[in-house]
């Protein structure tokens, strides 16, 4: 049965680092439209509790994997697992990485410089890759469609002290989802960034780290608030779904209003 515009069933979603934050906002967004979804995360435990949240959201069929991003190995096996288990990838959310910090760039070790493009640059780039790839021998089958979606953030557009990683990262993987939209649009197949604002999620701290954020930060946002996992789901379901199939090459921001304020 249709379930609206963003009718989502049908479709198998796949969402790294699914099962918390704002991953688990896209997810819980495609599950409310009747979608199929795969979740990548390492920890098996919180899986297994994103995993109850989406099929009691509605969601089609839920599977949870333990892959690490980092790998490109387990990227490939992870989606020869994926198509044995749902048969296709209808839609790709590159969404693995945490937010580190430091105080400077002089404070940042090399080493963690490189860990964090592992994960948060070159895992990005080789999920959607890999996505891509089965999207195109299915529409090269054909049945054309599909939509990459990259997690960028408020980085792509201001300098962010002491998050050199962290900034670059989503710079890179930006320039990666242009070029995905120019090669890949004559499959019909769509890529696009999210660019979140200030969002509350477990990754800031318990709940007094998330007050004071709050109290901070939201009233700097025209909107009078931060952002919360739950206001990713509906563009999340929109991007999976067909009524997105005009929409490529963009980066849309999710922040409050917080980039056009005076």
């Amino acid at each position: 049965m249709s379930k609206g515009l963003f009718d989502c069933s049908g479709k198998v979603t796949l969402v790294t680092g699914g099962n918390g934050g704002i991953g688990l906002g896209f997810a819980m967004g495609v599950a409310r439209m009747g979608g199929d979804i795969a979740i990548w995360a390492r920890n098996a435990e919180k899986n297994a509790a994103a995993r109850a949240q989406l099929e009691a959201a509605g969601a089609g069929r839920v599977m949870t994997y333990q892959v690490d991003v980092a790998s490109e190995e387990q990227i490939i096996a992870g989606y020869d697992q994926l198509m044995k288990d749902f048969g296709r990838i209808d839609c790709v959310f590159a969404n693995s990485g945490a937010s580190p910090s430091y105080n400077s760039v002089f404070d940042m070790p090399t080493e963690k410089w490189h860990e964090f493009l592992d994960v948060a640059l070159h895992g990005a780039f080789i999920t959607l890759r890999e996505g891509a790839r089965h999207m195109v021998a299915r529409a090269e089958a054909g049945e054309p469609g599909g939509s990459l979606v990259a997690c960028g953030s408020l980085s792509l557009f201001q300098g962010l002290p002491g998050k050199q990683n962290y900034a670059a990262s989503k710079a890179g993987i930006a320039a990666v989802i242009r070029c995905m939209a120019v090669e890949f649009g004559k499959y019909n197949i769509r890529a696009n960034v999210v660019a979140p604002g200030l969002i509350i999620t477990p990754m800031m701290g318990g709940e007094q780290a998330a007050r004071y954020i709050s109290d901070m930060y939201g009233p700097r946002t025209p909107i009078g608030r931060v952002g919360y996992p739950e206001d990713f789901e509906g563009i999340g379901a929109y991007l999976c779904s067909d009524a997105s199939s005009f929409l490529t090459g963009e980066t849309i921001t999710i922040d409050g209003g917080y980039m056009v304020r005076p």
